[in-house]
């Protein structure tokens, strides 16, 4: 089928006519002979005119665009664009060949062994389609813009499939896609007009194991770094869960065309694209077998199931009510299900997705080499009995962490004025949180890192649909970690809540967008892409990642739902039971902007109104009704600059809060300056305070009380903030 960014450049091919008028040709078949002549070689004709890749040009010219086109990939490689082309030499081919020959794939290793044409395809197939990143209309890859060691390129390859990079350890100039397959030492980076050529010693061919594949191939043999954990996961029965890769009636309703993209938005202009894919994923923080054998004593091979079961009985760790201990490890209130489901997310996360860097004071996105300046967090929803996953990455931490929890140098409590040491610059402090209760290990609250297999020489693979990473630390949902998050603000992007979101690559999506552009995408009313998302009729539901744009979102992007619109979401689990404050992020300031009544409960299908509407266009010092910002009615919630006295910011801050109202967090910039805290147009809205159960699920619906429908209703992120935080009579919530 075709790729996104191949019908692009298919419909942007350009012809020269008879006057040099440049014309755009919009087809499936590409006409390359009245094409421009480039006076520099393009990435097909610098691959012809070297020999060692005579063989992979001849694949080229075999292989079709896609099942629907009689075009080849070498047309395309001869048109304009930006590809980047890892392309193998003959010898490379030869070496994959024989790789065949020894798995009995073809009895030897030659292009005419294979026994049926249809193998011979999908094999030529390999080679090429993972060969090539079609960049479209935005870049290719240098070797300068190539992603951080065990991050991946930004686009997929023509196969549908993320590459990866890492280093060499020992010669940090050399290169491995996926962590296996070498780029040339000697030649790579090669420019051409259309991209960049990089030569590889061996031919790219991901696998197309599922999760499952790896962890059943993996209990049975050693070496591989998660013997322990591949034994855990069989054994909770995850094997249909970890095999599913790709919701097939959403593919067949996109490619049939029977669901239709949104109409332009109302106030950008772009027509809402809605996603080729919908993809399911997964990722799993794995122990390592290293860290099995020194706790239980025995070798990775002869570690039970038992074993690991009376060694977390023996913690104490597992104190939730209806917790069993019997051998039916597939009922989720098992307590070794507990164990190995919060080790899952129900979504694909690439590294450099798991803390999404982008608007942090002190952190320049557009600095390739920038570094992680204050504390940047998200949390995530597990699998099984539904638990929150803290990811953590600072400054200080020197890399990313689960269920980390330092004290912050975040102007309270011994770092605010009063205490004499004040401090307020949202950085760890080097101290960590005493323990709260059970935990697995002292040290918990130090957090488990997430680490690279390179790092402690465990399995490499990857599997078509998840991300494995190790960790060294033991990760659990202990009593100690369901109490330190009930005393912090739980600050979650909407974005993160949805797994599709990052399962099909469009949540955290900060490369390769033209100055200004927002990109916008949009889900279907009729058909539940977001699995956790139920529309009415009139919803028109747009997602904007806003990479560029300027605006002063948390991660820089937003939900943006026009129309009559009528919406319900599933929330996240609250950590423990207590009474908590559901707050919702708002930026303000703009006509544009809706209102709507909020309606929270436990029944999905029955839940009561609350509160009066939420107005959106009310910001802290106006309301803003007209085009062009036109103030018709001044704002009495009583917002008022920060001074440098804490004691007069908390007292404005109080006066805000007893009309719902919050100023905005300090933790993000608008424009690279000031905090969004700074701005009146950006706030944060009490919109729920009510007792809360951790094993509850709880629905948050939406409903446009506006007759118009342009207006827009912004979504941004949302805070859970137990009683223990936002009345906490010793220690005041942070401004952060």
């Amino acid at each position: 089928m075709f790729r996104n960014n191949t019908i692009k450049h298919i419909c942007r091919l350009l012809l020269v006519g008879l006057v040099g008028t440049w014309l755009v040709a919009c087809t499936e078949e590409i006409d390359t002979s009245n094409r421009y002549t480039f006076t520099e070689e393009t990435a097909l004709s610098y691959l012809e005119n070297h020999p060692q890749f005579s063989e992979y040009v001849q694949l080229l010219k075999k292989m079709p665009i896609s099942q629907l086109s009689e075009s080849t990939v070498a047309q395309l490689l001869s048109a304009r664009g930006h590809y980047t082309v890892f392309a193998p030499t003959n010898d490379a081919i030869q070496l994959y060949l024989d790789s065949l020959q020894r798995k009995g794939i073809i009895p030897e290793a030659s292009w005419d062994a294979f026994r049926t044409e249809k193998t011979r395809d999908s094999i030529v197939q390999v080679i090429v389609y993972n060969s090539i990143i079609d960049g479209g209309d935005q870049m290719s890859y240098d070797i300068g813009t190539f992603p951080g060691d065990n991050e991946e390129f930004g686009i997929v390859n023509m196969n549908d499939r993320k590459l990866s990079v890492l280093h060499g350890r020992v010669n940090s100039d050399s290169i491995y896609i996926n962590g296996e397959w070498p780029l040339s030492m000697k030649n790579r980076d090669i420019e051409v007009i259309n991209g960049r050529i990089h030569e590889m010693e061996d031919v790219i061919a991901p696998s197309n194991d599922r999760m499952i594949d790896l962890f059943q191939r993996w209990a049975q043999t050693e070496g591989n770094g998660f013997t322990v954990m591949s034994k855990l996961i069989l054994a909770c029965g995850l094997n249909d869960t970890l095999s599913a890769y790709r919701d097939e009636v959403w593919e067949h309703l996109y490619l049939t065309k029977q669901v239709q993209d949104l109409p332009n938005h109302t106030s950008f202009g772009q027509k809402g694209s809605l996603p080729a894919h919908r993809k399911y994923g997964f990722t799993i923080f794995a122990e390592i077998d290293e860290l099995w054998e020194s706790l239980l004593g025995k070798s990775a091979k002869d570690i039970t199931l038992d074993d690991v079961k009376n060694f977390l009985i023996a913690s104490g760790a597992f104190t939730d009510a209806g917790t069993t201990t019997d051998d039916d490890y597939t009922n989720v209130n098992n307590i070794l299900n507990q164990f190995v489901t919060y080790h899952i997310l129900p979504m694909r996360i690439s590294r450099d997705r798991l803390v999404c860097h982008f608007l942090e004071l002190g952190y320049d996105y557009r600095d390739k080499t920038a570094q992680p300046s204050i504390a940047i967090m998200d949390y995530y929803t597990t699998m099984g009995k539904p638990r929150l996953l803290k990811v953590f990455e600072s400054k200080e931490s020197n890399g990313i962490y689960l269920n980390r929890f330092p004290i912050m140098r975040n102007g309270r409590g011994q770092f605010s004025q009063l205490g004499g040491n004040y401090q307020n610059d949202y950085h760890e402090s080097g101290q960590f949180k005493p323990i709260r209760g059970v935990a697995l290990t002292p040290q918990e609250n130090v957090g488990a890192e997430i680490l690279s297999p390179s790092d402690v020489n465990v399995s490499s693979e990857v599997a078509l649909n998840g991300i494995i990473y190790p960790i060294r630390q033991l990760l659990a949902c202990t009593d100690n970690v369901r109490n330190q998050m009930m005393n912090e603000r739980i600050r979650i992007d909407v974005a993160t809540m949805f797994p599709e979101m990052l399962s099909n690559d469009l949540h955290g999506i900060k490369q390769f967008y033209t100055e200004g552009a927002t990109n916008c995408r949009a889900f279907p009313q009729n058909y539940p892409y977001l699995a956790d998302v139920e529309m009415q009729e009139g919803t028109q539901f747009y997602y904007l990642p806003g990479f560029q744009c300027g605006w002063a979102n948390n991660e820089g992007d937003e939900f943006n739902i026009i129309g009559r619109y009528e919406f319900t979401m599933k929330l996240p689990p609250v950590p423990k039971a207590g009474h908590y404050e559901l707050r919702f992020g708002v930026a303000t300031g703009s006509y544009v902007r809706s209102m709507a009544q909020v309606y929270w409960g436990k029944n999905k299908n029955n839940m009561p109104a609350y509160g009066i509407p939420m107005d959106l266009r009310q910001s802290g010092l106006y309301r803003r009704l007209y085009a062009g910002g036109n103030v018709t009615e001044d704002s009495d919630i009583g917002w008022e600059e920060d001074v440098s006295d804490q004691a007069i910011n908390d007292e404005v801050d109080k006066k805000l809060r007893n009309k719902g109202f919050m100023k905005a967090p300090k933790s993000w910039t608008w424009g690279g300056a000031n905090a969004v805290r700074d701005y009146e147009t950006i706030s944060r809205r009490i919109m729920v305070s009510e007792d809360m159960e951790p094993d509850q699920n709880y629905y948050i619906k939406f409903k446009s009380v506006l007759e118009s429908q342009t207006k827009e209703f912004f979504m941004d992120y949302i805070e859970y903030v137990a009683k223990e935080v936002f009345d906490n009579p010793e220690e005041a919530e942070d401004i952060w």
